[in-house]
């Protein structure tokens, strides 16, 4: 990145580096003039982003219980269910220590009640997010300047699918976290340029101060340790400022291994202890999911579904403003990131909208780039009465774009799978609860991390099978639900609750109803199928002994 375009305003030509501010560039608009520090910009997103996790209702993708918080609950309650991901070593223990940490103080403080075993961690991650929302402010105005920071931080509290998923307890949520801290350290590294001209690459990046560096490997270490395929991100940041150095071999044996080694000797030992054997998880999730193509398991996508559908739906509205800012601007690293990320996932068949979280904040930032820029701007009607600028215009576009939608998928769209693991928590807890099956696809709703109560559940088994063909209980029973739950399950005698969706519902109502089990309760789920039937409610059936 060169040292010129850091020291240009947003909007402003090329060639007017050092230039005195125009009239119209001092007046520019600032959406929040009151943040006029860091620690101002850190109370107002830790304040949004607590509202954000409570206002999260919804089930969004498995991970988040199964790969975390189930694991977590195991390690601080004794029981939990491993999927079979870790019974082959594919996950670090590391994130899920941090959750189980807060179940422990949690049952310390005799607050493990239902509501806090659903709510606690994701207030927690909603620290992580706010500290995430200060980077990309500070990164903003690393490269840009406090305008363009402010209008970044707008566009990241205002899209939609940000304040959808960043509170969430993905490890794809942690990873976007530190990919943004660990990119402000790594740009702060690089000097300003001090006078007005233009500094070259190979001297900027010969001047990095080595602390700053260290501190953006260290967390860029933390970020593959969390997720492996962080890498993919790390290996452009640092190929870019490679051949550019001097001094390479400095870099590479006295920075980039020793802290790379601590780290992986640290969470190799750490998973070494969880898992009471000598694995390695990044090459194991590497070789399943890049080298073997693990993952294509569970669905695949064509090449080109994160530059056409997946993105752009993250995005969204601010699409426009992004790819204006990008050519406003014209910082090609940056943009090229999100490029080079999105083109290296597009490589494998399997495509999830959160693999690719990590770089939405980059591209947020354009679009407050592209805001700064408009807010230079006053439009004038041919009367020359005053009338909705070109700014104000955007925002409003942007927040009724944004805001709705981001309630709707946050507090409606699939949240009975939810409301349903809450409802059975508060049930087993009064003693009614003695053991509860899951007729649905599974991983489906949470488990143990919410239920909080140590009675058998029962869910259908959807391992990935070494025999390719074979289905899996999930798909047997999405096939012919009354054939395989009474061949599998027979009378159903030994369990007290049902949980499915009510799609399946009417296939097998003869069965429950046969084997006295009666409706308790129905909950809402969706107004609209994702890739499944309609799944519109979740119901739940008791024994008639039980109600």
């Amino acid at each position: 990145m060169s040292q010129r375009r850091r020291s240009r305003a947003a909007g402003s030509p090329a060639g007017d580096v050092g230039s005195p501010p125009s009239p119209e560039k001092s007046r520019r608009i600032q959406p929040w003039p009151a943040l006029g520090s860091d620690r101002r910009v850190l109370a107002l997103a830790l304040a949004f982003r607590a509202a954000n996790a409570l206002l999260v209702r919804t089930y969004f993708n498995p991970d988040e219980h199964w790969q975390c918080l189930e694991v977590a609950h195991r390690i601080a309650f004794g029981y939990g269910h491993l999927t079979w991901e870790w019974k082959r070593g594919l996950r670090s223990y590391l994130h899920p220590l941090i959750f189980a940490a807060l179940y422990k103080i949690l049952a310390l403080l005799h607050l493990d009640t239902p509501w806090f075993m659903v709510m606690a961690p994701r207030l927690l991650q909603s620290v992580f997010a706010a500290f995430g929302d200060l980077y990309l402010y500070k990164l903003s105005k690393c490269i840009f300047d406090v305008q363009v920071a402010q209008w970044t931080l707008f566009s990241q509290l205002v899209n939609w699918f940000m304040f959808f998923c960043i509170t969430r307890t993905l490890s794809n949520s942690l990873e976007t976290v530190l990919t943004v801290a660990g990119l402000y350290y790594w740009f702060t590294a690089i000097e300003s340029s001090k006078g007005t001209s233009a500094v070259s690459k190979q001297q900027a990046a010969s001047k990095q101060n080595p602390q700053s560096r260290k501190m953006a490997l260290l967390i860029a270490a933390l970020s593959c340790a969390i997720r492996p395929t962080s890498a993919v991100t790390w290996l452009y940041v640092g190929l870019l400022d490679f051949i550019q150095m001097k001094s390479r071999c400095h870099f590479v044996f006295l920075e980039v291994i020793p802290v790379g080694a601590i780290v992986l000797a640290v969470t190799t030992l750490l998973d070494w202890w969880m898992y009471g054997s000598q694995v390695i998880v990044p090459l194991n999730f590497l070789k399943f999911n890049l080298f073997s193509s693990g993952g294509d398991y569970y669905g695949t996508h064509v090449f080109h579904w994160y530059f056409t559908q997946g993105f752009p739906s993250m995005i969204w509205t601010f699409l426009p403003f992004a790819i204006c800012g990008v050519v406003k601007s014209r910082e090609w690293r940056i943009s090229g990131l999100i490029a080079w990320v999105l083109g290296v996932y597009s490589i494998l068949g399997h495509k999830e909208f959160r693999f690719v979280l990590p770089v939405l904040p980059l591209a947020l930032m354009f679009s407050g780039y592209c805001l700064a820029a408009l807010a230079q701007f006053k439009d004038k009607n041919l009367h020359g009465k005053k009338c909705l600028s070109r700014l104000q215009l955007s925002v409003i576009l942007l927040i009724i774009t944004n805001v709705p939608m981001a309630l709707y998928m946050s507090l409606y769209h699939q949240r009975g799978t939810e409301d349903v693991m809450y409802y059975l928590s508060k049930q087993a807890h009064d003693g009614r609860v003695k053991s509860v099956l899951f007729l649905m696809p599974c991983h489906s709703t949470p488990y143990y991390s919410t239920l909080h109560y140590n009675v058998p559940m029962r869910f259908l088994d959807c391992t990935p099978s070494d025999n390719k063909g074979t289905l899996d209980e999930s798909d047997r029973f999405i096939t012919s639900p009354s054939e395989f739950a009474g061949k599998v399950f027979g009378n159903f005698s030994s369990f007290s609750h049902i949980v499915l969706f009510e799609s399946e519902e009417r296939h097998i109502l003869h069965l429950l109803l046969r084997n006295s089990f009666l409706e308790a309760r129905r909950f809402f789920h969706s107004h609209f199928k994702v890739d499944r039937d309609l799944q519109s409610s979740v119901v739940v059936y008791s024994q008639r002994d039980v109600l």
